[in-house]
């Protein structure tokens, strides 16, 4: 994972407290929560200047650090570089 998204994913999680992040942790777990997400997924646009598809805006998507990387590496792999 990139560690821009890491720091990025702190202050999201206020559950979190000085534990690593770890791609199998529950994101709702460690308390983001779906006003959370929202802001979330506007900071991962802005900062890995991508746009996450409808499709990938579910539950499913926001399960994990893991699965959330996943959508965004996808979204970076499918980026059309002028």
């Amino acid at each position: 994972m990139d560690p821009r998204f890491i720091d990025l994913l702190r202050p999201y999680l206020p559950v979190l407290g000085d534990r690593d992040i770890t791609e199998d942790a529950g994101l709702r777990e460690l308390g983001l929560d779906s006003m959370h997400a929202i802001d979330l997924l506007f900071a991962i646009e802005d900062t890995f200047d991508v746009s996450l598809p409808d499709d990938d805006l579910n539950d499913t998507t926001f399960e994990t650090v893991g699965s959330l990387w996943h959508a965004v590496s996808t979204a970076l792999g499918q980026k059309v570089v002028a």
